[in-house]
């Protein structure tokens, strides 16, 4: 990768690939060049120059080095070598050695691979210099001296590198100076020169850069370990606000985490987000009553609805110094949110959306200054539906409207209802909803033959819970319950099984301590249920019941021994 700081800086900024860019690194405030591109070069910035010397030129984009940007750079580059290969070195912080053997029935020929890496790196957001050669040096030097896509024929490395000049063999400084006081400044000429002599002068690193400008230096791949983390950072000169470009901050970040992942045929897990906050700025911490309190989600809704950030002011907070009273630098502080995803995405687009969701329903207490955004990796998701059968809902789309309920009535009252194990009756949990795999039609001939086995072998009961429980008022005979009312009808309790006794947590304030009863019962057709909207509730057997003839009904009662007082569970389907 030609001009690697100003590419990892660039990359993350895509407005400035047209402009003259020079990176300045330091202690400030003495700062001065390090790197620049080409258009920058033109302009006549030099490396050294001091950064007050380059604001005299016009038209000249300064940025400071971001390592940051150049840790997502370097990944990025190598997710580009595994997009191809299985086979990476980490040659470099600018470079990647690829394996290519056993490629080329797959991918083509050499030249096709190439201009498949160079299309791949284009949309990672880095322009490369590829170079293809039989010895892995060889192919270092090339991609390091030529420009674009470079091919050297299998025994013709001594002859294409001969070109080149010696600075791309990168020798140290005080052996380039040698060089330049003998008259050496090609490859070609480097090569011809007696290697015995040369290592005398030279020592062991001018027998190294002999058999570099040969071509004949060989060693093995060093392999690298593929990681399934995938992170990017950037680093604010202003501490954003407001949600809106906080987004489009987040969307460019998203963009780049995905095509990482698209590179290694992978797709998103897990999406996590870590924001810096402005360690100056603190919130006042007031409860807002009334009036106050309807001011103060306007200012946080925003006029149009939009969710703003805590706002640097005399009413949403006030700036402090950044060092305490000690003198003692302030720790940042930091926001973190996880988003967990039922099915892998790599969609930006709709990871962006989850994500504003998410910063909508719980935004952050102060100004961002640092974005840091990771996604763990997983395997796509793979799916055959039927060709008879009805399309079930898109996960991306399923994902973003459960996100959107969310935001509406909180993360705990949505999800898919889940039995906790305990006694407690009807103890519930919600857990995330995740739609039902698409069931092939053999499949479903063999569970419906083993339901109708299991069917044939004996008789199912589903019990119809009501929530909340019904009050009623149980008359008993001899402990037993002979007659029910509850919801306006009157019932007479031809059978009755029970009771049965549980209880539990009796050390909590919710403890519980019920008597259960299944009953068989009827109902006299001459009362008349009272219009309440609960009564919908009822099964329709017992409305129908109620209203034409007497029918016998099976519900399950209770007693609450701790209120005193009679309920009625569930019926019987």
């Amino acid at each position: 990768i030609p001009n690697f700081l100003v590419q990892a800086v660039v990359r993350s900024e895509p407005a400035l690939r047209d402009r003259a860019v020079a990176i300045v690194d330091g202690t400030p405030p003495v700062w001065s060049v390090v790197a620049t591109n080409e258009a920058a070069a033109k302009t006549g910035i030099a490396i050294g120059m001091t950064k007050s010397q380059v604001q005299q030129f016009f038209g000249i984009e300064i940025r400071h080095r971001s390592p940051a940007s150049e840790r997502a750079a370097h990944a990025a580059l190598l997710d580009l070598g595994w997009s191809l290969s299985p086979r990476v070195e980490d040659t470099a912080p600018d470079t990647v050695v690829l394996d290519l053997a056993g490629l080329n029935s797959l991918l083509g020929p050499d030249e096709q691979i190439a201009n498949q890496l160079a299309e791949r790196a284009a949309r990672l957001g880095l322009l490369a210099h590829i170079a293809v050669a039989s010895q892995m040096e060889s192919a270092i030097v090339a991609a390091r001296g030529f420009a674009g896509l470079t091919v050297i024929p299998e025994g013709a490395d001594a002859e294409t590198l001969g070109r080149l000049s010696v600075n791309a063999l990168s020798p140290s400084l005080e052996v380039l100076e040698t060089l330049e006081r003998w008259g050496v400044r090609t490859c070609a000429e480097l090569a011809a020169l007696p290697v015995l002599q040369l290592s005398e002068r030279l020592g062991q690193e001018g027998v190294r850069l002999h058999e570099l400008a040969q071509g004949k230096s060989g060693r093995a791949v060093v392999l690298a370990e593929p990681a399934a983390h995938f992170e990017e950072e950037m680093e604010l000169e202003d501490a954003v606000e407001e949600l809106e470009p906080l987004s489009f901050l987040l969307g460019r970040l998203l963009g780049q985490v995905c095509a990482r992942l698209e590179a290694r045929s992978l797709a998103a897990c897990a999406v996590r987000v870590r924001f810096v906050l402005d360690s100056s700025f603190e919130a006042d911490v007031m409860k807002p009553a009334g009036k106050d309190e309807l001011q103060s989600t306007q200012r946080k809704t925003g006029a149009r609805g939009e969710v703003r950030l805590p706002q640097k002011s005399a009413m949403a907070g006030r700036r402090r110094e950044r060092r305490g009273n000690n003198g003692a630098l302030r720790s940042p502080k930091t926001y973190e949110r996880v988003l967990s995803l039922p099915t892998p995405i790599r969609n930006p687009k709709t990871l962006l959306n989850l994500v504003r969701l998410h910063l909508q329903s719980d935004p952050p207490t102060a100004p961002i200054v640092k974005i840091i955004l990771a996604a763990d990796a997983a395997r796509p998701r793979v799916a055959q539906a039927g060709l008879f059968l009805p399309s079930s809902p898109d996960p991306e789309k399923l994902e973003l409207t459960i996100a959107r309920l969310a935001n509406v009535v909180g993360d705990s009252n949505i999800g898919s209802p889940e039995l906790v194990d305990t006694h407690r009756p009807g103890d519930f949990r919600m857990k995330r909803f995740a739609a039902d795999a698409v069931e092939t039609e053999p499949r479903r001939k063999s569970q419906n033959a083993n339901a109708t086995s299991v069917c044939e072998r004996c008789s199912l009961q589903a019990l119809r819970v009501f929530r909340p429980a019904l009050a009623a008022k149980v008359d008993l005979c001899d402990g037993s319950p002979v007659r029910i009312r509850f919801q306006g009808m009157d019932g007479r309790v031809i059978a009755a099984s029970g009771p049965w006794r549980s209880s539990g947590d009796w050390w909590r304030e919710d403890g519980w301590q019920n008597d259960e009863w299944d009953l068989e019962v009827v109902f006299s057709p001459a009362v008349e249920p009272r219009a309440n909207a609960s009564f919908l509730a009822l099964p329709m057997k017992v409305a129908a019941c109620a209203a034409n003839e007497a029918q016998h009904s099976f519900y399950r009662i209770f007693f609450d021994s701790i209120r005193n007082e009679w309920f009625v569970r569930g019926a019987y389907d």
